[in-house]
């Protein structure tokens, strides 16, 4: 409480011009750019019993005009104005049963899963802060429940540090209150009576913060308070007390390229892929330990990656930066239907070798997200032997190696073309983070492509 009163005091002397949402995220790249990084959180369970959640949760970044990716959340700029902002989006609901270990007093009961809501904002701003008004609808099979938001944030900029003090209240109604803090008649037991807490309206308070440690790397850290419902607070499944804890920290790199720019800003990278699944592990692909495929399926993978350049010879290094995002088609060879699936993702290249004036040759590391229309085939098969669960959305990773076209046929216009080999690998982190479903494994398929600059 007395840092958001020295922040709300200090903000006097060094007010700007705000808008900005119930997202975390907002704000901390600016009008464009992208990032990535990690974010540690914690928070003391709502559920009796539950003890202190912790949860890794993976920063994936990206902000234009029009669009936004913020880890969790990700929408349409459909009105970005000097002082009035309009969103739709889709996010990430951080709420269900503890996924590590499950208290007695929830013992019996059915799983209450995390959801996924579709959302839509107005925002308006000015040098005395931001309000806003949201209104989300759970559009999983979770709660189906809506949530209206009305917020205000002031964001404090001094030096390194950027500072954003908020205080919201949520608009609860029964839907989404009952299916994660009810208890159905058929879950009822002597020591757990039925009961249902209807809608309720909460108050949250707390702060974001960022710090510039350089350029581009920045601390970013945050803490609230959440005073709930007395039907939610009432609940035989619930902690009684006045409020809830949480807390944040992390550290992001900023890879926008205003700060380091790419000197053909407005070139875009076309990418085709073609790759088969393969069971070797990651680390043994990369090693060139292991590079069979189909040993167990004939799946297949097809796909098509925009990139656009970030930052060229970072740090005067031969290193490039490179964001994609594309589409890639599932041939799941008759054990399901095929489907889509999604990549975003930011990937350095090096190109520091003795030989590099002669053939220009690249090894490349990507990392992201990826999101399914359906779970793959060989994630379904090989985590239901294993007994682990599954997610459509899954983090992303990427190495590559490749040569120039241009240098091996001396042809110089070509100079910018290159074909290679990489692996497409979804997984969760080892369960240890709640956006990514808590999953403990993944796929990999073992690639050909080639790319060029237009």
């Amino acid at each position: 409480i007395q840092t958001l009163k020295l922040c709300l005091a200090l903000a006097l002397f060094a007010a700007r011009p705000a808008v900005a949402d119930s997202d975390p995220l907002a704000n901390v790249l600016g009008e464009q750019g992208a990032g990535l990084g990690a974010v540690m959180r914690a928070e003391g369970s709502l559920y009796r019993g539950g003890g202190t959640s912790r949860d890794l949760l993976p920063l994936y970044l990206y902000d234009d005009a029009h669009f936004y990716l913020h880890a969790y959340r990700a929408g349409v700029k459909l009105v970005n104005g000097e002082n009035d902002h309009v969103n739709v989006f889709f996010s990430q609901r951080f709420e269900g049963f503890p996924y590590d270990r499950v208290p007695s007093s929830l013992a019996g009961m059915e799983e209450r899963s995390s959801g996924a809501d579709f959302g839509v904002s107005y925002q308006h701003g000015d040098a005395w802060g931001a309000v806003y008004v949201e209104y989300l609808h759970d559009i999983s099979d979770a709660s189906s429940g809506n949530e209206l938001r009305l917020g205000y944030n002031y964001d404090w900029q001094s030096g390194r540090w950027h500072v954003r003090p908020y205080l919201r209240l949520a608009l609860r109604d029964d839907k989404l209150n009952d299916y994660y803090y009810g208890v159905r008649r058929d879950e009822a037991t002597a020591e757990r009576r039925a009961y249902m807490p209807g809608a309720g309206v909460n108050t949250e308070f707390g702060l974001y913060a960022s710090y510039a440690v350089t350029e581009r790397w920045r601390l970013l850290g945050g803490m609230g308070a959440t005073h709930w419902s007395s039907g939610v607070r009432e609940s035989p499944i619930v902690e009684n007390r006045a409020f809830q804890y949480s807390g944040a920290l992390g550290l992001m790199y900023d890879f926008s390229p205003q700060r380091e720019v790419w000197p053909e800003k407005n070139s875009v990278i076309v990418k085709l892929m073609y790759g088969q699944s393969s069971d070797c592990n990651l680390i043994k692909i990369m090693a060139l330990g292991c590079t069979s495929t189909h040993t167990l399926d004939n799946t297949n993978i097809a796909g098509v990656e925009v990139g656009r350049p970030f930052i060229r010879r970072l740090n005067g290094w031969p290193v490039d930066v490179v964001g994609y995002a594309g589409v890639t088609h599932h041939d799941e060879d008759g054990h399901q239907p095929d489907f889509w699936q999604a990549n975003a993702y930011m990937k350095l290249f090096y190109y520091g070798f003795p030989w590099d004036k002669h053939v220009r040759t690249r090894i490349g590391f990507g990392a992201g997200v990826s999101i399914a229309q359906r779970v793959p085939y060989v994630e379904q098969r090989d985590q239901a032997r294993r007994g682990r669960n599954t997610s459509k959305l899954l983090n992303y990773l990427d190495p590559s190696i490749d040569v120039s076209v241009g240098d091996l046929i001396n042809v110089p216009s070509m100079g910018e073309t290159y074909a290679g080999f990489g692996v497409a690998h979804r997984s969760g982190i080892f369960a240890t983070s709640q956006l990514l479903g808590n999953v403990n494994g993944g796929s990999n398929y073992i690639y050909t492509y080639v790319e060029w600059k237009m």
